[in-house]
């Protein structure tokens, strides 16, 4: 069973923008994230959100914006100013449940995607 499904991914020279997508078919999440995985590096969190709470890792901060449509099952991650250092697989995570703690916490999302690469060059 498909939970959750990436897309939007590619590759973009730095400075330009991008825009990720993760539809979850037939279900509202309550909790929602994307996260990152660079070659080499472990798991990060990258934007989180709960009822509307967002939550920024520090180096995304003024670039990336979370959002999600309750309407379509969709959750975006608008990113802007991109660098070569946000090169990485980025997957999409949720939970029904909602979380009130740290958002980014390992083995917190029960559902993820498969994942959808960003390549940025310089």
């Amino acid at each position: 069973q498909v939970h959750l499904v990436e897309s939007g991914g590619g590759s973009v020279q730095a400075g330009g923008s991008m825009t990720l997508s993760c539809t979850a078919p037939g279900y509202t999440y309550t909790s929602m994230a994307w996260l990152r995985q660079a070659p080499g590096r472990e798991r990060e969190g990258v934007a989180a959100i709960v009822d509307g709470r967002t939550t920024y890792a520090d180096s995304v901060k003024g670039r990336f914006t979370i959002s999600k449509d309750d309407a379509k099952n969709t959750l975006y991650l608008q990113m802007s100013s991109l660098k070569p250092e946000d090169t990485a697989m980025y997957y999409c995570a949720a939970d029904p449940s909602r979380f009130l703690g740290w958002l980014f916490a390992p083995g917190l999302y029960r559902y993820w995607g498969q994942g959808t690469q960003v390549t940025v060059s310089s």
